[in-house]
């Protein structure tokens, strides 16, 4: 397969949907605490609980449907996913009080779990392990694009509508709805041969070779010190930014997401992916270390553009290389599995570091950049070694 056969139809039609979709899920990202405590009255803690739910939510969905992604077809679990996903969003536009907010959100995540492992695995249908990493580098720029629009739109439409969130939430509805309708667009190739006889489902993950449980407990094991996205916030909030500087500041670290997505994709093709993945820790120990020590509002700015350079260079090259590790009818349960325990390994890492914030969180921010760090070091180390004879 040549360089450009990677741009596959699917590859195209799915990155659109991930855009559509996440632009409408990060639309109501910044501004959903706000409405939550300021319009239906919820106290802080209920914000917790309920983003906790739901995350743990999708990170167990993704356990459980990854395996039913290699039995059966992808295309159904992919367009139930993103189905609930704006069922999610309807729940969220019309909930009078807090639990219908949880509602909402936990079926939206419900529904990412159930579509992300069968998506990734039909992403990569019939590519050459050699390409993967620019196809999940394309998809996750694409995706963290619609994280950047998402937040701008919301921003832009709270000051047109007189600082109102209300009619934001009835807006997030629609580019949900058009991403469930072009997953009628992708192809899925049909199995060739007879059905395989039928088992439990989850037998196929003792199938799963040494080296991808290698791999998995790793990389979950660096996401125990890697605390939610909100928790960084809140620590640009105490250095001195306000409510638009916090948005802004999200939205520039999506772009810087998006934009080296695509180059490190690139790169973990060219390079061992171990190595790409430990330049990406490197830069994540910058980002937490230094927001840990800094209160300069210039320095936390480059520090943040550091942390969107971290996810570059490991969100898509660690699917890229836990793909390279099954062979092509275990992908789905070997993305499940890896997904869904890494978003546990976050839920983790954010009830501890959430329990030693303190009044400004530098203590968790140091104690996850220098274990970052150190995992940096184990993933390097090995290749500069072999670089250096």
């Amino acid at each position: 397969m040549s360089d450009r056969g990677w741009l596959t139809r699917n590859v195209r039609v799915l990155s659109a949907v991930s855009f559509l979709q996440d632009a409408a899920s990060e639309l109501l990202y910044p501004l959903l605490p706000i409405y939550l405590t300021a319009v239906l009255g919820a106290p802080p803690s209920v914000v917790g609980a309920i983003e906790g739910a739901a995350e743990g939510a999708a990170s167990l969905t993704k356990l459980a449907v990854g395996p039913l992604g290699d039995r059966f077809a992808k295309r159904p679990l992919i367009a139930t996913g993103y189905g609930m996903a704006a069922l999610g969003k309807v729940i969220i536009a019309v909930a009078a009080a807090w639990p219908g907010v949880l509602a909402g959100r936990v079926v939206d995540r419900l529904g990412k779990g159930i579509r992300g492992a069968p998506r990734d695995a039909l992403l990569i249908e019939g590519i050459d392990s050699s390409l993967r990493g620019r196809v999940f580098g394309f998809h996750r720029t694409m995706d963290t694009l619609g994280a950047v629009v998402g937040p701008l739109l919301g921003l832009a439409g709270y000051e047109l509508l007189g600082q109102r969130i209300p009619p934001l939430l009835y807006i997030a509805i629609v580019p949900a709805v058009l991403s469930v309708l072009l997953v009628f667009l992708v192809r899925e190739q049909r199995r060739p041969g007879p059905r395989p006889p039928r088992q439990p489902i989850f037998r196929g993950l003792r199938e799963l070779p040494r080296r991808y449980w290698r791999v998995t407990a790793l990389l979950v094991g660096f996401g125990v010190v890697n605390f939610p996205d909100a928790l960084l916030l809140l620590r640009l909030n105490e250095i001195g930014f306000g409510v638009v500087g916090v948005i802004l500041a999200y939205v520039g670290y999506n772009l810087v997401y998006a934009l080296g997505s695509f180059p490190a994709g690139v790169l973990a093709d060219r390079l061992p992916r171990s190595a790409v993945f430990g330049f990406g820790l490197l830069f994540f120990a910058i980002g937490y270390i230094g927001l840990g020590l800094t209160t300069n509002a210039v320095a936390a700015w480059m520090l943040i553009g550091a942390y969107g350079l971290f996810t570059a260079c490991t969100d898509g090259v660690g699917k890229a290389w836990i793909s390279s590790l099954v062979g092509s009818d275990r992908q789905a349960s070997a993305q499940g599995v890896f997904q869904g325990a890494s978003g546990l390994a976050v839920l983790v890492a954010g009830l501890w570091a959430g329990l030693l914030w303190g009044a400004d969180g530098r203590l968790p921010l140091l104690v996850s950049g220098v274990v970052g760090g150190c995992f940096a070091a184990v993933l390097l180390l090995p290749w500069l070694f072999r670089r250096a004879r």
